[in-house]
């Protein structure tokens, strides 16, 4: 299960682990704490994120996309971590869960939402160690690893080596990732489509394994 905050976070950061788990025939979830409402286009970007799943092959029953009034999208929006945890502990229960795969503390881009998810899927695996849930997050790159694009793929690669609690998924299909993007019309603007064409997360992502 993929947990993450916002309508395109699962295209524009995951998408190399979800096409690599999606192609060896996984059985892929995604839990989306907000609809992305911080402009008043949340139902917009709700039809856009059934769209980019379509794409990237996610059955989209498997898909829950939350409104929650106490987790809005917007910077200087605190999520409760108490909330977040009970809103794992049931999708886990409910779908039989096995492995959870988030952002890191710093978030990719240090957005407050994404923080608060790290921080929600930490303490439930805290609170919930006797289930054995694995749990792996985005290692976030520094702003120069950020933009390499293919690039970053062998600085990847070497860090990994010197980790290994760490793993590297190379994106075999970059041309799925601008396509499940694109589907996010509402945020398919210049810089964005610089920011795929651009981002090291479109081409590969670095994984390290939670230890709670």
């Amino acid at each position: 299960m993929f947990v993450i905050a916002h309508p395109d976070d699962e295209s524009m950061f995951f998408s190399p682990t979800i096409n690599y788990l999606a192609s060896n025939a996984c059985n892929l979830h995604i839990l989306c704490f907000s609809t992305g409402n911080a402009d008043g286009m949340g139902s917009i970007r709700n039809d856009e994120l059934h769209r980019a799943c379509a794409v990237l092959k996610i059955p989209l029953q498997q898909l829950k996309i939350l409104d929650h009034p106490n987790l809005q999208d917007g910077f200087g929006q605190l999520w409760s971590h108490d909330l977040l945890t009970e809103i794992i502990k049931e999708e886990v229960t409910n779908h039989d869960i096995h492995t959870i795969i988030t952002f890191d503390n710093y978030g990719v881009s240090g957005h407050c939402n994404h923080r608060d998810v790290h921080h929600g899927v930490l303490k439930f695996l805290q609170t919930n160690s006797g289930r054995n849930i694995k749990a792996w997050e985005l290692v976030s790159l520094n702003i120069f690893r950020k933009y390499f694009g293919p690039v970053d793929i062998w600085l990847s690669i070497l860090s990994v080596k010197q980790h290994p609690s760490k793993v590297i998924i190379i994106n075999e299909q970059p041309w799925k990732s601008f396509k499940a993007m694109a589907q996010h019309l509402s945020q398919w603007v210049w810089f964005r489509k610089l920011f795929v064409s651009f981002s090291s997360y479109t081409y590969a992502n670095t994984l390290n394994r939670i230890n709670p």
